[in-house]
């Protein structure tokens, strides 16, 4: 377990990251960490970034796919912390120098209308629980290194959680969905970059369904007394891989009949 101090120290070396727009070298390399204090870690970095005047507004579920768990060897979901700061509106610039190591994936988004906790929620509360489900990319950012430059050691799980989950930001765009009117196991997207296709992908992906994202992060929060509230922001997991992106770069997202997504990186 890490003490007090070297939470902070940690959470400290991420937000000066941001702010100075350099990473760092993975907190592994310097702390022992086991995946509570990786948690820890997060919550002092955003507990930063709302003393900035940031607030919450949602939370963000990675490694859902089979296929990122096996990269990250891990068998577990993980999840970061959304604030307001990190929305953009579809067809927006995004000046990708203010963000280290950019890439966009393709979500889903569920806006709730309801709370929702408990160890065991069901898929069929977390519909009910649903306002709307809206397409959404994900721009995810490393502020410590994928792999180090003079070890060749690769981050692991717990760097990438503590870092709140790679999460940089969230941009909904397309059509606003009822839940109970769009099969999610079987709705997706192509992912295209500068005009050619870069990847594509199913909700199933997302652990069949995701909303099982969204009850996942429930049962996680739950020993803590903690729970989903009303007018949050939940991205349930991607189901397409990372794409880098760097100045110049036009994303375009074609979630079909459910409408697109446009980003142009500056």
């Amino acid at each position: 377990m890490l003490s007090k101090q070297q939470i902070a120290e940690a959470a400290d070396q991420l937000y000066q990251a941001e702010k100075e727009r350099q990473q760092i070298r993975a907190l592994t390399l310097s702390f022992d960490m086991d995946m509570e204090d990786a948690y820890a870690v997060q919550k002092g970095w955003v507990d930063r970034k709302l003393a900035d005047g940031e607030k919450v507004i949602g939370y963000k579920i990675g490694l859902t796919s089979r296929t990122m768990q096996l990269a990250m060897n891990i068998n577990t979901p993980d999840y970061g912390v959304l604030t307001d700061a990190m929305q953009f509106a579809s067809g927006s610039d995004i000046t990708a120098a203010d963000f280290l190591d950019p890439r966009i994936e393709c979500e889903f988004a569920f806006i709730l209308k309801k709370p929702l906790s408990g160890e065991n929620v069901s898929l069929e509360q977390v519909i009910d629980a649903t306002a709307y489900v809206q397409p959404a990319l994900e721009l995810i950012s490393a502020r410590s290194l994928r792999v180090d430059p003079e070890t060749g050691y690769t981050r692991n799980v717990y760097d990438t959680i503590a870092d709140n989950a790679a999460n940089a930001g969230i941009i909904c765009g397309g059509k606003k969905m009822a839940p109970e009117d769009i099969d999610l196991k079987w709705a997706g997207a192509a992912l295209y970059l500068n005009d050619d296709i870069e990847d594509t992908g199913l909700g199933a992906a997302v652990m069949g369904h995701p909303g099982h994202g969204i009850r996942w992060v429930c049962r996680r929060f739950a020993p803590h007394g903690i729970g989903l509230e009303p007018r949050q922001v939940i991205l349930s997991g991607s189901f397409t891989r990372p794409i880098a992106v760097k100045p110049g770069d036009r994303v375009f997202a074609d979630y079909g009949e459910y409408g697109s997504i446009q980003l142009n990186f500056v």
